[in-house]
């Protein structure tokens, strides 16, 4: 595939300038975009891939974000709209047809196919059992590239732009029982099973256990952002005690095996 990655970027610009810069979500998102698609462009180095098809989706992954916040000012998506699917919409149009914004991004329509399905499903639980290893490879590098980044967010970002609660109702959240099995049992927390605050802060640290490329394990620890949120300190004593066994759980298998 054919990429002028200068022809994105200023597409890409032009897109998000309709957006205010002043909200601090915006904000995020677009230095997030940036984030993810650079951690896609070292991924796939890593695994032999075309790099600028990895780079391309890191920089359309989030596109239905900016719509989602200036509809609904939240990226809560059980609140509003699923973000991946409303930017595979905006992409390819509803019939997924190339007939929206992605030529303005990529002249080449050889791998829309690919493309429409690495954004459409970059944020699901788990991906379709039928993909051929082609596409999953390259949903796999934009999945592992936005856990990657979605963690340094919960370092730099503050609590309230991230989960919507002040850092004293973190501090007091409980934590579920499912959460915290779902966590030993060493996968990703499915959304319905989380109540609390502190059940979105596990959820965003066992992003870890299920990174699919060596090279990605290397970027999360070279970063050091695990380390910090497993040093996450809660006031509530049960919470402080499970998380704290938890904390050292991991640390024993994932950043000291």
């Amino acid at each position: 595939m054919s990429i002028d990655r200068g022809r994105a970027t200023q597409a890409f610009d032009s897109y998000v300038a309709a957006y205010d810069p002043a909200n601090p979500r915006i904000a995020l998102k677009v230095a997030h975009t940036w984030r993810v698609a650079s951690l896609c462009d070292r991924i796939a180095i890593s695994e032999s891939l075309d790099t600028d098809l990895a780079w391309l989706c890191g920089l359309l992954h989030d596109i239905g974000r900016f719509e989602q916040v200036r509809r609904f000012d939240t990226f809560n998506d059980a609140a509003s709209v699923a973000h991946a699917a409303l930017g595979a919409e905006l992409l390819f149009g509803a019939d997924g047809a190339s007939s929206g914004l992605i030529r303005t991004f990529a002249s080449d329509d050889t791998q829309d196919e690919l493309i429409h399905t690495v954004i459409a499903t970059h944020s699901d639980y788990r991906l379709p059992h039928d993909l051929d290893p082609r596409t999953r490879a390259y949903c796999d590098v934009l999945r592992d590239a936005d856990k990657i980044d979605i963690l340094k967010v919960n370092c730099i970002c503050p609590i309230k732009d991230i989960y919507g609660v002040t850092e004293l109702d973190m501090a007091a959240s409980e934590l579920s029982p499912a959460v915290v099995d779902a966590f030993y049992e060493h996968h990703t927390i499915p959304r319905d099973i989380r109540s609390y605050p502190a059940d979105i802060l596990v959820g965003h640290i066992c992003f870890a256990w299920e990174l699919v490329y060596p090279e990605s394990r290397v970027i999360l620890l070279e970063q050091g952002r695990l380390e910090h949120m497993l040093s996450c300190r809660f006031a509530n004593p049960r919470t402080q005690a499970t998380f704290q066994a938890m904390a050292n759980h991991m640390r024993e298998q994932f950043c000291h095996p």
